[in-house]
């Protein structure tokens, strides 16, 4: 039931499917919302965040093309699940978190479930260490009011960005930037909402 409600809502891509079906869902919602978890809707973690609707975790998976060699840049861990998505899909996944509670919580639930290729960091997704190098895609699980030129320089040729651009309080729009050997180009995908995209380290726990 839960692969065929993404596939009526548009969901192709065999390996996506297959992946969002394989994925335990329900390990990375809170314990109270565990009957909830395949449930096509948004639904509340630790911190203030949430972890995105399954259509959305599809949809932006699907978007990205993924390839098993491709090294993967997500902004925004939240419960780890998207990662664990794209994990199954990549060669490997770097994952950021600004809260230093859901970084702690997602690293170790990771690690339990057997999501060894996923590296998460606490850190400033809006800051990343050079060190980190570039990446094939990168997914921005958070709202941007603009993509900063910064994170699109991150991005190897032919590399895929796909983010919810807009204002942080309102409906964003997701947008998919491709870098080419004359620069970027833009695609603006569908609307949505997530929480916002901060710069720097959350005070708070």
């Amino acid at each position: 039931m839960f692969q065929l409600t993404l596939r009526r809502r548009g969901i192709s891509d065999q390996a996506v499917l297959r992946t969002m079906e394989e994925v335990p869902r329900e390990h990375f919602v809170a314990a109270g919302d565990r009957d909830h978890a395949y449930r096509d809707s948004a639904l509340g973690i630790a911190c203030g965040q949430t972890i995105s609707q399954p259509f959305v975790v599809a949809y932006m998976t699907e978007q990205l093309h993924l390839q098993k060699q491709h090294k993967v840049l997500e902004i925004g861990t939240g419960s780890g699940y998207q990662a664990a998505v794209l994990s199954r899909l990549c060669a490997h996944v770097l994952t950021i978190e600004r809260y230093r509670t859901l970084a702690d919580i997602a690293r170790d639930r990771l690690e339990a479930l057997g999501y060894f290729n996923v590296e998460v960091m606490f850190g400033d997704g809006f800051d990343i260490p050079p060190g980190a190098g570039d990446f094939d895609r990168i997914i921005v699980t958070a709202a941007m009011e603009q993509i900063p030129e910064k994170l699109l320089e991150r991005l190897l040729p032919g590399g895929i960005l796909i983010a919810p651009v807009g204002p942080h309080h309102g409906t964003q729009t997701l947008v998919r930037v491709t870098r080419t050997d004359g620069g970027f180009e833009r695609k603006e995908l569908v609307d949505v909402r997530f929480v916002p995209a901060l710069p720097g380290i959350a005070r708070e726990l």
